[in-house]
């Protein structure tokens, strides 16, 4: 069996046989103005995916605010002449 023969009758190949391709140069590349052959693709999900988390992580509140009232605390402090 020639390599690029469709095992199966009306099977498409993943990729076309670059010698049966109309328009390639050698190496592969096409000149200006002709279109590249379509290469078969699979793509897509192997399973459902999960639907993203609704609410905000505590956690991540909790650090944001915590961090604030510090930057807020030495500001204050430096406006106060308290730390030097």
């Amino acid at each position: 069996m020639d390599r690029h023969e469709d095992p199966q009758p009306g099977a498409t190949p993943p990729d076309p046989a670059p010698e049966q391709v109309p328009g390639l140069e050698p190496g592969g590349g096409v000149p200006p103005g002709e279109t590249p052959p379509e290469s078969g693709q699979t793509s897509g999900l192997s399973s459902p995916q999960p639907p993203p988390p609704r609410g905000v992580p505590t956690a991540s509140v909790a650090v944001a605010i915590v961090l604030t009232v510090a930057v807020a605390t030495l500001l204050i402090l430096l406006a106060l002449g308290m730390l030097r």
